[in-house]
């Protein structure tokens, strides 16, 4: 990294001092319903500096961000004029690509920029590096056609060395063609028409852009380290220390002898633990060996080895890199108590995360800076999380690179595309060419995040969105990577495959029943809404599963979704993915803000709340029992009805109030309007030290109150008697003595009922 720095005089030099004083004056942010706080660090000198390998170093490199000419064509057509300039990485529909137009089915977009080749590249190889290009990309050097990706996820390189010019200014055009979702294409959650859960197309190049030499004699071009042994040719992921290197490698001259070398070096001594090495053949090579005093990656403590590799061509180095791999394992195994799980080197580590959609107002696709990547990783683990669900998008490398080094799991999703299906349709065909392209492309992603110890599962299908041959598509993936679970799918249409049988339920939560052979997973729930207006993408129309009108009103409904996640980890919960963690376009189902610049719930509320998944369950003492007489009414009262001193001795009397047959209860007194008013007293010897708790069973929305205090308020409907934990706030509302609750709950659709109880939580001994 130090050669880097060194570089960036180099860089600047690239770029005339005029061109650079004249970009930044063509070049603004534009208009944006809202920005990110690291919006105003974004500039055309400083677009993404970072290295954007991490897992692959080489030393001499050359960054390609920053202003480029752009022009928006009709397909077909040439470039009479240019547009103006854009700011790679950004993509162009972005406010921080200083464009914000959106290209179109029928368009093109094209890009340009002239470069100079350092000195010292002479008798290399130049390569051009792209992080991400979504999604047809053309790439031309000096008027030359260099080579085509089709793709919008994976990173991917040219040799552009036939095409360089002997000496002085080089330039490299870039055009793309991205029909969005009028196209069978990997898209995630991208459309034409932006609404409801699907958000701003996304086109051209969205991550870093980069040159580097290689030795004309050859290079390494992937390399990966497992903790795995080799049994009957194939990986099976162990915890002894057994080790396997396996990467490939391109050279010039087919008959020459090609070795690779790797060393696996612990950084905190400096020792080298192991030495091997392996002969190249038809690109490849493999190595296996093993470490002593394995140190294993994990949530805990995410160790992590250097490895440093050497490429040798007839025996003289040609290539060396440097990378990193950690020891861990992701299987499924039986806890004491019989049920399969997914285990981590071995273990049950229960796994909790958001749903990680990886947007940004100000770059959508692009986070504005590296650090600021880097914020949603940092406030997910301060919240408590220990994993999260990259959901339907790739990121860059640098985001797993953070990962790796932080603990955080991940699951990582395929881009959905093509047609969707409902829960209960047969899975789609798709035709030959998009069949082609899903396997092209997952894995083109598969092979570049093999090496992050962090990606414990691979998502190919989510809810039926381009699910087809579910069977075969899983056996792929599984066969490629046997190193890692496989979700089978995640939510909906489940063909009893995969590692995982996954349920999405919102608000939830819920599990499927433990199986001998996969384990339960809860791949998506919540999905709790709280609107912030000065901090959203829209100001009216946002959408949220359910959404609440205060901090408190959130806070109270999530802690009791963990409080109900809890016991399903004792039935057989493996996992569970919480949507999401921030707002996206008009969807307000976020921890955070859009912008993340509010934290709706706050980050050791929600900390304190999810550290209730580790610990035993409390005791559940009954202190006021459930199915009992209620003074009620259907006419809507007078304001202080939930007071101690309110006379209700004119409301009817029932108890177990509902109607249309509600799971799991019988109602013995019907109730079929929108709404019920329901009070009662009860007695307390004391209040002292006392940690009270709400047995609610309501469909739907409730608001309880106790002594005319308002305890909770929660949404939605329970199809069985729940605890509701209440904040300390609330407990101050108890008394000893003579006490009243009373509920106010409303019904739209559907089963109804209402009832409650009162228990005393107690730590479990």
């Amino acid at each position: 990294m130090t050669k880097k720095l060194a570089l960036l005089p180099a860089l600047f030099a690239l770029l005339s001092i005029p061109a650079v004083l004249c970009g930044a004056a063509e070049w603004k942010i534009q208009e944006n319903p809202i920005l990110t706080p690291w919006a105003e660090q974004v500039s055309p000198a400083n677009a993404h500096p970072e290295y954007p390998r991490p897992q692959f170093v080489r030393n001499d490199w050359v960054n390609l961000n920053g202003l480029w000419d752009y022009a928006i064509i009709k397909a077909g057509e040439h470039v009479q004029k240019w547009d103006g300039k854009i700011l790679v990485p950004y993509p162009v529909e972005s406010a921080l690509s200083g464009v914000k137009r959106e290209v179109g089915k029928d368009n093109l977009l094209v890009y340009r920029r002239t470069v100079t080749i350092p000195a010292g590249w002479k008798d290399k190889n130049v390569i051009l590096n792209f992080e991400a290009c979504d999604w047809k990309t053309d790439v031309n050097v000096n008027g030359k056609h260099v080579g085509t990706h089709i793709g919008g996820y994976a990173p991917f390189s040219f040799d552009i060395t036939s095409a360089l010019k002997p000496e002085g200014e080089q330039e490299i055009e870039v055009v793309v063609f991205d029909p969005t979702s009028d196209h069978w294409q990997p898209r995630g959650k991208q459309v034409t028409n932006p609404h409801g859960i699907w958000y701003t197309p996304v086109t051209g190049m969205w991550a870093t852009v980069w040159m580097e030499p290689v030795a004309k004699q050859g290079q390494l071009l992937n390399c990966a380290g497992y903790a795995a042994k080799v049994v009957d040719g194939k990986l099976v992921p162990c915890n002894g220390g057994n080790m396997v290197i396996q990467g490939t490698a391109k050279v010039a001259d087919p008959k020459a002898t090609v070795f690779v070398e790797a060393d696996v070096i612990d950084p905190e001594t400096g020792v080298t633990l192991y030495s091997g090495g392996a002969m190249v053949k038809d690109g490849k090579f493999r190595m296996a060996g093993k470490v002593k005093d394995v140190k294993f990656w994990s949530p805990e403590s995410p160790f992590l080895y250097t490895v440093k590799y050497r490429l040798s061509v007839n025996q003289r180095t040609v290539d060396t890199v440097e990378s990193y791999l950690g020891m861990r394992t992701s299987t499924l195994g039986k806890t004491a108590d019989g049920i399969t799980r997914m285990m981590v080197n071995g273990k049950f580590i229960f796994q909790y995360g958001p749903l990680d959609q990886g947007w940004w107002p100000d770059g959508l696709y692009a986070a504005p800076t590296d650090e600021a990547l880097k914020y949603d990783l940092i406030m997910t683990q301060k919240m408590g999380f220990n994993m999260l669900r990259k959901h339907v998008k790739v990121e860059p490398r640098r985001f797993y690179y953070h990962c790796d080094k932080m603990g955080l799991l991940v699951w990582q999703d395929m881009p959905n595309g093509d047609r969707h299906i409902s829960p209960r349709d047969p899975d789609i065909v798709r035709s030959q060419e998009s069949t082609e392209n899903y396997y092209r492309e997952w894995s083109e992603i598969m092979e570049t995040l093999q090496n992050s110890p962090s990606i414990v599962m691979w998502v190919p299908f989510n809810e039926g969105w381009g699910q087809f041959d579910t069977q075969t598509v899983l056996d792929w993936t599984k066969a490629k990577d046997p190193t890692r679970l496989v979700d089978g799918p995640s939510g909906w249409s489940d063909r009893g495959c995969g590692d995982v049988h996954d349920m999405h339920r919102y608000p939830g939560p819920g599990m499927f029943p433990p199986e001998e052979n996969r384990a339960t997973v809860l791949g998506e729930f919540g999905g709790l809404g709280l609107p912030c207006p000065d901090n959203a993408w829209k100001k009216q129309g946002n959408w949220g599963y359910v959404s609440f009108a205060d901090t408190e009103g959130l806070r109270a409904k999530y802690q009791n979704l963990i409080v109900a996640l809890r016991k399903l980890i004792d039935k057989g919960l493996s996992a569970a993915v919480y949507t999401q963690t921030t707002d996206v376009e008009i969807e307000v189902n976020g921890l955070m803000s859009y912008d993340r610049k509010v934290d709706k719930m706050g980050w050791e509320n929600v900390a304190k709340i999810n550290s209730r998944l580790y610990k035993p369950l409390p005791v559940e003492k009954e202190v006021v029992k459930c199915g009992q007489e209620w003074s009620y009414t259907t006419d809507a009262p007078a304001e202080n009805w939930m007071n101690c001193d309110f006379d209700a001795s004119a409301w009817k009397v029932g108890k177990n109030l509902g109607a249309n047959f509600p799971p799991n209860v019988t109602v013995e007194t019907e109730w079929k309007t929108p709404e019920i008013w329901v009070r009662r007293s009860f007695e307390l010897d004391s209040v002292e030290g006392k940690d009270f708790a709400l047995k609610l069973y309501h469909d739907e929305d409730a608001t309880v109150y106790v002594n005319g205090v308002k305890v909770l308020e929660t949404k939605g409907y329970t199809a069985e008697y729940t605890t509701y934990e209440l904040p300390a706030e609330a407990m101050k509302a108890f008394k000893a003595g003579k006490n009243t609750i009373a509920i106010h709950c409303r019904q739209t659709k559907g089963g109804q009922f209402i009832d409650c109880g009162i228990v005393s939580l107690e730590e479990a001994k």
